[in-house]
């Protein structure tokens, strides 16, 4: 199993944020992920695409995986593609015309992926999964770090492995070495972590911790 890992730049240093991304890629990180949040979408204010291009400028053979938790998202589809994002995943209720703004990001040249909140339903998946490149399955609620995994929410990724067995599920929120066998055991080949690891004294080690519970 193909399993990858995607630090989030949310729980980084952001004072030196080239230093934490150059660190979390020697030490054996897949991607990164971008959490953009835009106040309106949820109840706090991130980064934009200017950093986006800034960093994949600095870093050319970087995979920038942006969460858009904005709405609207169209313009920003755009803004962030041409900054340099390679996958860019949406909320089905951020865009008026989702399958649209899928679309759209497809257009752009990066991978589309549709981020379900814990609540949602995986029911507007069986009409756009022709769309998507994967799946983002929220554990936690959308707005900030350092959030607790919601245990519910692996009965959520286990019907929706068992519906589409074949389309990546990438899990973001609360993922720890801990918990992170029984998200995977649970059908989710794709992590977001955060805290986990920029809380962490050494993250090559947390990585390889983590790589560890997944084998």
């Amino acid at each position: 199993m193909n399993y990858l890992i995607a630090p989030s730049l949310l729980s980084a240093d952001m004072t030196r944020l080239g230093e934490e991304i150059r660190a979390v890629l020697e030490a054996g990180a897949d991607m990164v992920h971008f959490d953009v949040m835009d106040n309106h979408y949820v109840p706090n204010l991130t980064i934009g695409p200017f950093i986006c291009q800034i960093l994949a400028q600095r870093f050319p053979s970087l995979v920038i995986d942006v969460h858009l938790m904005t709405n609207p998202v169209d313009e920003l589809i755009i803004q962030f593609a041409k900054a340099g994002a390679k996958r860019i995943s949406i909320h089905p209720d951020a865009t008026i015309h989702l399958d649209r703004s899928l679309q759209l990001i497809h257009q752009q040249g990066c991978q589309a992926g549709l981020v379900l909140n814990p609540a949602t339903s995986p029911e507007c998946l069986r009409w756009c999964m022709h769309r998507l490149d994967f799946i983002l399955v929220m554990t936690v609620n959308p707005g900030f770090g350092g959030q607790t995994l919601i245990p519910e929410i692996l009965d959520k990724i286990a019907l929706i492995h068992k519906q589409y067995p074949k389309i990546p599920i990438c899990v973001d929120g609360g993922v720890t070495i801990d918990n992170i066998a029984h998200l995977a055991h649970a059908g989710a080949t794709q992590f977001v972590a955060g805290w986990a690891i920029f809380s962490s004294e050494n993250y090559t080690n947390t990585l390889a911790a983590m790589r560890h519970q997944l084998a």
